[in-house]
């Protein structure tokens, strides 16, 4: 892939917000999704089969099932990426409608709340909605949809359960209870995901592995936490348990990797808290570097077990891409990257900056940012442990110059401390790059007040069947000159 295609992957958001921003935890879909929510999904294991033959029969008939269910064949004509297709009456086409036919959880699930309308339906209400937020502002350039909209969470949170007859199911929690829906294959999680899910519960049976109640506390296994690589296929398997001691480790291994032997890496979490946080803060590698890498624009990223990761890295390529040109570097410019996370914005622009500098509150992003910097060998970024608003504060005391700065806030936005820095500052051009239409168009109020105007909007889905306000969109805002 060309590396001035840019995007970012990679974001450790959870703990950057500092003075300045806090996370919406309740957000859902979102690609700040956060491990303090258990959003599980999974499936139901076929019964008749043992562990080590799980097969791959199965795996053809649920492929069979998922193709003829969704409505479309997998051979069928696609349009090219990015780009909307109109039919009759100028409406959008998209690939598929769905609804309570494909997805039985669906009103349980709560997760997918527009499954009843086609994909082109659901395109229209959510750039209606950005348009709406943005009237008198700007008026948006016209949404970027998916290509395919199936299947595109490359992390997914599972949680298990015994049923009556003893046997282990995988699901999702019923909103507001400890109920596990279950699900045999959720439509947004990748597929290689929703199999190693469903051959997890037929292992924990084999093994005899307690699933873990969260009434009594007794058992072992809380959680799987699986993330997959886009465009490297590796894939990793997370065992959270309530203690470091997995019985037969080994053995356990080496059958979830006949099975699936595309996983190259499983860790073991250790979570004994009693609370409803996903991930303990240690983990056990038992199989593989620990850690899985993934590509995206050119630059390649390390992706543990408690790193942030863009859960849709299709659109989120799509999305950043957007967003530097936008900027429209040319390798003269200094770029304030604020609130960098672990640097993925930040090291994509740096291939056509001058200089960049990253800031971040959280120092164990900083550390990761420094490790990826080192890894892709951009020698032209530098990053800075301290509050963003802060620290553009003391660059305009000093009278630095920086020519553009991206931003991306979390869903709350950011506040009258940061954008006051920012408009201190002055840079030329503003990036920003938004997960709420409601806090954007507030905070390019405040930044039009101030000196900016806003040039371009651009809404993209990365969160296809959710609901209508769980849309992205990059703004280009620059500075007023006098007349």
């Amino acid at each position: 892939m060309d590396k001035k295609n840019c995007v970012n992957g990679i974001e450790s958001k959870k703990k950057r917000t500092g003075k300045n921003m806090k996370a919406d935890k309740n957000r859902i879909g979102h690609h700040r999704d956060s491990d303090e929510k258990k959003i599980p999904k999974g499936g139901k294991p076929d019964r008749k089969k043992s562990a080590d033959g799980l097969q791959d029969d199965r795996r053809k008939n649920t492929q069979k099932r998922s193709v003829e269910r969704n409505g479309f064949r997998k051979d069928a004509q696609k349009p090219e990426a990015g780009k909307r297709q109109r039919t009759d009456g100028g409406r959008i086409s998209g690939k598929g409608t769905a609804g309570e036919k494909i997805c039985p959880a669906m009103k349980k699930c709560g997760g997918c709340s527009l499954l009843k309308m086609s994909y082109a339906e659901q395109l229209k209400q959510k750039e209606d909605f950005v348009r709406k937020e943005l009237k008198g502002i700007i008026k948006p350039e016209p949404i970027i949809g998916m290509e395919d909209p199936w299947h595109y969470r490359n992390k997914v949170h599972a949680s298990f359960a015994r049923k009556k007859d003893g046997s282990i199911v995988s699901g999702i929690y019923e909103e507001g209870t400890h109920r596990l829906v279950p699900v045999e294959d959720c439509l947004i999680q990748d597929e290689r995901a929703n199999r190693i899910v469903r051959d997890l519960c037929g292992l924990f049976e084999s093994f005899k592995i307690k699933i873990y109640n969260e009434d009594t506390g007794y058992g072992l296994v809380r959680h799987v936490l699986i993330r997959t690589g886009h465009a490297s296929g590796e894939v990793m398997v997370v065992l959270v348990c309530v203690s470091p001691v997995f019985p037969s480790k080994r053995n356990f291994v080496d059958a979830l990797r006949k099975l699936h032997p595309e996983v190259t890496t499983v860790v073991l979490n250790v979570n004994d808290r009693r609370t409803s946080m996903v991930l303990g803060k240690r983990d056990i590698v038992l199989y593989g570097k620990g850690h899985i890498e993934d590509q995206l624009c050119g630059c390649t990223f390390a992706v543990s077990p408690q790193s942030f990761y863009q859960v849709n890295p299709v659109q989120t390529e799509i999305l950043y891409r957007k967003a530097i040109e936008f900027a429209g570097l040319g390798g003269t410019q200094r770029v304030l990257d604020a609130y960098c996370g672990t640097g993925t914005i930040g090291l994509i622009a740096a291939e056509s900056a001058r200089e960049v500098v990253g800031v971040e509150l959280n120092p164990d992003a900083v550390k990761n940012a420094v490790s990826n910097a080192r890894r892709n060998d951009r020698k032209n970024i530098r990053f800075v442990q301290e509050d963003a608003g802060e620290f553009m504060q003391k660059m305009a005391a000093e009278r630095e110059a920086v020519d553009v700065v991206l931003m991306d806030p979390p869903r709350a936005g950011s506040d009258e401390a940061f954008l006051s820095s920012l408009v201190t500052l002055a840079p030329e051009r503003v990036i920003y790059i938004s997960c709420n239409p409601v806090t954007l168009a507030r905070d390019l109020r405040y930044l039009g007040k101030h000196g900016y105007r806003v040039r371009k909007a651009v809404p993209v889905d990365m969160f296809p069947w959710t609901a209508p306000e769980h849309v992205e969109t990059v703004a280009l805002l620059s500075r007023k000159h006098p007349q």
